[in-house]
């Protein structure tokens, strides 16, 4: 019985045998195939958004503003910024966690006539900076 079972073992390891020498190689080539066709359309997305934000003017605030600039005390405004090319975002004072977005608008309720500053920066350490100021009356 063991022998037959040795008999059979080594009959099955020549298809294995076979297949690891015929088709691994026919695996490998295509997994290596598609990984590099992977990699140049990730190659050839990164090139688009480098030329679409070179159309658009690069990293750059787009627009800084607020509805209605002047409120009375206890009222609200919204303040709303866009950006291009930005990795991050942040607002003088502190308003809340802000991200780069085309187009974001956030509600605010100062007390007092308060200037806000948008700071935006690139991955490269450029920084671009907007500033408005709300009027709180009485």
């Amino acid at each position: 019985m063991l022998s037959r079972l040795r008999k059979a073992a080594l009959l099955l390891s020549v298809p294995i045998l076979v297949f690891a020498i015929y088709d691994v190689p026919i695996f490998y080539s295509r997994w290596r195939y598609t990984r590099n066709e992977e990699r140049a359309a990730r190659a050839i997305e990164a090139e688009e958004a480098r030329h679409t934000l070179a159309i658009l003017g690069g990293f750059r605030i787009s627009q800084f503003y607020a509805s209605p600039r002047a409120i009375r005390k206890g009222e609200h405004t919204l303040i709303c910024y866009g950006v291009y090319g930005a990795k991050s975002v942040r607002m003088e004072p502190p308003i809340e966690t802000l991200q780069p977005a085309m187009v974001h608008c956030l509600q605010v309720s100062p007390s007092v006539t308060t200037n806000y500053k948008l700071v935006a920066e690139d991955g490269s350490g450029h920084t671009a900076t907007q500033e408005l100021t709300i009027q709180v009356g009485r």
